[in-house]
């Protein structure tokens, strides 16, 4: 079975969407693409997260958004 790339706790972040295994919201990644930051620049402010769980997400993000304007 596949890892999760997102998960959502109450007992974590307060149920806030967040990279598996960490505190990080995902939300955190979206501002810093909107701000036109490099993903470089959010793993370096998150260690954390790595590379492939931001790739994963983003992945994951396209293809659930290409499926819903189909």
């Amino acid at each position: 079975m596949k890892q999760p790339i997102v998960c959502c706790s109450p007992e974590v972040m307060g149920g806030t969407a967040v990279f598996y295994g960490t505190r990080v919201p995902v939300q955190t990644l979206l501002d810093y693409i909107e701000a036109g930051d490099t993903i470089d620049d959010f793993l370096e402010g998150f260690p954390s997260v790595t590379r492939k769980q931001v790739i994963a997400f983003l992945e994951e993000a396209k293809d659930r958004l290409i499926q819903t304007v189909s």
